[in-house]
């Protein structure tokens, strides 16, 4: 926490910056799961769209029968989605999420002064590029 609170221009490691920038989150992944869905808009859910609702895991136990399953349940938007909504959010670059899924990503205005290195400009819109699609894309 003390790197967030003092200035510093000196070097740190990739790891300490990502660690960083993931605080609060919980990535997991639930191995065979059943996935039940109650949709809306679409009969079946559609790949690479977003839908906005509620996840939740139920577990039916009686006696003899046991059925653990994970139930999503999109709701309706209660104002307009906003259109291409930012999916990540750095100190460099933002990345958005276009209609047709696609991603875009943004650089973020830069303030050029006598503390302004181009090297450590281009290192921190790597870093980013590399811990957002990391996190937004699929290995595959």
């Amino acid at each position: 926490m003390e790197a967030k609170n003092k200035k510093s221009n000196k070097p740190r490691l990739v790891g300490d910056i990502v660690t960083e920038m993931l605080q609060g989150w919980h990535r997991n992944t639930e191995l065979s799961v059943d996935l039940k869905t109650i949709l809306r808009t679409d009969e079946r859910l559609q790949a690479g769209k977003d839908y906005l609702g509620i996840l939740r895991r139920d577990v039916e136990c009686e006696d003899y029968y046991y059925d653990e399953h994970i139930t999503f349940i999109e709701t309706v938007p209660s104002a307009p989605r906003k259109r291409n909504p930012h999916v990540f959010k750095g100190r460099y670059i933002t990345i958005t999420r276009q209609a047709d899924g696609s991603l875009r990503p943004n650089f973020r205005p830069m303030k050029v002064d006598e503390h302004f290195s181009i090297e450590r400009f281009g290192v921190g819109v790597a870093n980013e590029l590399i811990l957002a699609l990391e996190c937004l894309i699929e290995e595959r």
